[in-house]
């Protein structure tokens, strides 16, 4: 018996490698003849370079960057297991963690920090980078990530533009001339699980400012100051930006990567559901175990537990799910080719111990799931 164990990580418990060891404990203790397949797997958010790097034996790159505050943090990206794929997660210069609640003010944070790790992607070899682009502290449309790989942006006197989304009101003139040229030769993949345009009231400051530290004063400043912003990316680059479909992620930073970068846009989990091969990897196998940390309502939209259950109803293959909880709505991914779904839980505990026996939890349910599997045999 071939099973592939693809799921995400628990957030706050385990990371998907340690999901997919602890499930293969389980089986082997019931199965002991059982062949396992383990695949990390991510939907572009939280984990989602932790998931890639496990999955294909990669390595990891830290270094000092520009944080969202204008002040360095330390900062890390992957590497996949062929030394020219870059997995960065903006999150980790720019998010939103590195603010504190009392400093947070999108009219001043700055995407710096995102462009500094593309920039020491691309200078030690790159030639694809894939960009997680959830959890931002920022509304400034990538102008930071542009500026720091060489893009001059300009007010009506020459001078060029401070960080923060703020400052875009006073821009005249974008000069990209000085681009860093080695970026022509990169393949950039974004994983965006939105689908906000820049401007309006579904877009980047609207929906996302907010929690950004947005009073409904700054949230109008920064809509009009990215309207004025895409207006002049169009006319310096002839790209529209302003209304595409997931162009306002990340408080902008998807309109930035598409006007600069020539960035593809693409939902997180299909993108590592490529990255890692995973239709290939099931190839002939007789069930797969996917799973996150809650499975509800939302999980049909773009998570990767019907990610991973879509790819394996293509080959006829049942799926079983995993989650730390279930909510309301789950019901829904058996309409995507989920077979059963099962909490990891085993009964009522405190959400200190649920976190921390994790491991344990998924053991013993898999083990069972195994004694079940061999009544058929």
């Amino acid at each position: 018996m071939k099973i592939v164990i693809a799921p995400d990580s628990f957030k706050e418990s385990m990371t998907a490698l340690e999901v997919c060891e602890a499930a293969e404990r389980g089986l082997r203790r019931s199965l002991p003849e059982v062949q396992t397949v383990k695949i990390p797997m991510a939907d572009g958010g939280e984990g989602t370079v932790q998931a890639l790097v496990d999955a294909t034996n990669g390595t990891f790159t830290s270094l000092t960057v520009t944080g969202p505050l204008g002040l360095p943090v330390e900062a890390e990206y992957g590497w996949l297991g062929d030394q020219l794929t870059a997995v960065i997660e903006m999150a980790s210069a720019s998010g939103l963690h590195l603010v504190p609640p009392e400093r947070r003010n999108p009219l001043m944070t700055t995407t710096a920090g995102t462009g500094e790790l593309i920039k020491d992607a691309v200078q030690k070899g790159a030639k694809h980078i894939i960009i997680g682009i959830g959890g931002s502290a920022t509304n400034d449309g990538g102008m930071g990530m542009a500026q720091a790989l060489g893009v001059k942006f300009l007010d009506s006197e020459g001078a060029e533009l401070s960080y923060g989304g703020g400052a875009l009101s006073k821009l005249a003139k974008i000069d990209a001339s000085k681009m860093m040229k080695e970026l022509s030769g990169v393949t950039i993949d974004v994983a965006c699980d939105v689908d906000n345009p820049l401007t309006g009231p579904t877009g980047a400051s609207a929906i996302f400012g907010p929690q950004k530290g947005a009073t409904d004063e700054t949230v109008a400043v920064l809509d009009r100051n990215l309207s004025h912003y895409a207006s002049l990316i169009l006319k310096e680059t002839g790209r529209d930006v302003e209304k595409i479909e997931g162009s306002g992620a990340a408080g902008g930073l998807g309109a930035g990567l598409l006007a600069f970068l020539n960035a593809n846009l693409k939902r997180g989990v299909d993108i590592v559901i490529e990255t890692v091969k995973l239709e290939q990897h099931m190839a002939e196998a007789d069930l797969v175990i996917t799973g996150e940390g809650r499975i509800d309502g939302q999980t049909i939209h773009g998570k990767t537990p019907v990610g991973v259950s879509k790819t394996a109803k293509k080959l006829n293959i049942p799926v079983i799910a995993i989650a730390g909880s279930i909510g309301d709505g789950y019901e829904k991914v058996h309409e995507e080719g989920i077979s059963s779904v099962f909490s990891i839980v085993p009964g009522i505990v405190s959400l200190e111990e649920a976190l921390n026996r994790g491991p344990l939890y998924v053991e013993n349910l898999m083990f069972n799931l195994g004694q079940v599997l061999n009544l058929k045999r």
